[in-house]
């Protein structure tokens, strides 16, 4: 069968390979076409659009780049007519996928999946309405959402688990814990790892970096601070707000940086979830400007209590968020010392990611989505 799938950042770009490695397996005819990026390039098929040319975050980077972005809108939509796939595959990205959903809703007999669902319980929940009427299945990977979709708007789901355990699993059995090799390999020193995860998109770069660096720079005689950097950012952005003779940038090894990290800074996001899964103590960071303002519009807007995957799955704050204008460095530094090996907060915070993990349940979520939607479309 023929498969188009759209994926507009880092994450969705991971879990779609992903994916697209499970429905060849259960699929020897899979034809693959896709706006994505490297993970799932690594699975063959076509790349219409890489995501690092349509991702944009932020009222005013989206103004400035609105006529590209319905220009991206007109490509996939044109592309997806003209390939005549067998389903369209979108993940997450809303914005984007839904105006997609609209579109083949109105003008093809395509059939439109959902892998990835849109985080509607925390904003914009009116959007069910588009998903009803657009989206033919939904899978989720999230447990809290079948409480969501199916009991509040009694829209059916298919939930099957979070890739990220797949995609956890998958490395550390390829990656045997080996500190002094991965020290080695990228000129390291012996000190402990304090990992900042600054997000993948310029404008969570501009608004979070300098402070998670300001404060984990305090601790640069004990600890050897390390960015990962995401890939689809030049070098050359970060060297705007850090000084890499005092900070690491390593691209392109997220996980390797996490596997062998003492704490970590994270942008709200996957990547909470990510670090948590790797058994690494966190704070999440999500600086805005016009923070006191915004933390008064979270309370009127934000459907839900936290940001952070971690607490969303929990239902209770195992890792401190700093969101807005909680996100100073009086508390980030307060915060930070807690998690440290010896903090008060470190061995608490290890515990709530048990919980978390009893929660998710077994890996298998790529194969066990791919069965289904195959199942689906040949309607066994």
């Amino acid at each position: 069968m023929k498969y188009y799938l759209i994926a507009g950042e880092a994450s969705g770009d991971l879990h779609a390979g992903q994916l697209m490695k499970a429905l060849k397996e259960h699929d020897s005819a899979a034809e693959f076409r896709y706006f994505g990026g490297d993970e799932m390039q690594g699975q063959g098929g076509t790349l219409v659009r890489h995501y690092k040319d349509t991702a944009y975050m932020g009222f005013i980077p989206v103004l400035l780049h609105l006529r590209q972005i319905f220009q991206n809108m007109d490509l996939c939509k044109q592309d997806i007519v003209k390939w005549q796939p067998d389903v369209v595959i979108l993940i997450d990205y809303p914005g984007f996928n839904l105006s997609v959903a609209e579109y083949l809703k109105k003008n093809t007999a395509i059939p439109v999946y959902y892998y990835i669902a849109p985080k509607i319980w925390a904003w914009k929940e009116h959007r069910i309405k588009n998903i009803r009427r657009d989206v033919d299945e939904l899978f989720s990977i999230l447990p809290f959402e079948i409480e969501f979709f199916e009991q509040k708007h009694h829209y059916p789901i298919h939930y099957v688990g979070n890739p990220s355990l797949d995609e956890v699993h998958e490395f550390l059995t390829q990656h045997p814990d080996d500190p002094e090799g991965f020290r080695k390999e990228y000129g390291l020193d012996d000190r402990p790892i304090i990992a900042l995860l600054a997000g993948s998109r310029k404008q969570e770069i501009k608004d979070n970096l300098p402070m998670m660096a300001q404060v984990a720079l305090e601790h640069a005689a004990d600890y050897q601070i390390v960015l990962a950097g995401a890939p689809n950012i030049d070098l050359s952005y970060y060297h705007q707000y850090i000084n890499e003779g005092q900070i690491r940038i390593l691209t392109g090894c997220t996980y390797r940086i996490l596997q062998h990290s003492a704490a970590a800074l994270v942008t709200s996001g996957t990547a909470t979830l990510e670090t948590a899964l790797f058994r690494v103590p966190q704070v999440v960071c999500y600086y805005t400007a016009c923070g006191k303002l915004v933390s008064q519009l979270r309370k009127l807007f934000l459907k839900v209590p936290f940001v952070s995957l971690v607490n969303l799955i929990t239902g209770d704050e195992v890792v401190p968020e700093l969101v807005a204008d909680q996100m100073n460095p009086e508390r980030l530094r307060r915060e930070l010392q807690g998690i440290l090996p010896g903090g008060a907060q470190r061995d608490a915070q290890l515990e709530g990611y048990q919980r978390m993990l009893s929660r998710l349940g077994e890996p298998g979520a790529p194969d066990r989505a791919a069965r289904e939607m195959i199942r689906l479309l040949r309607k066994e």
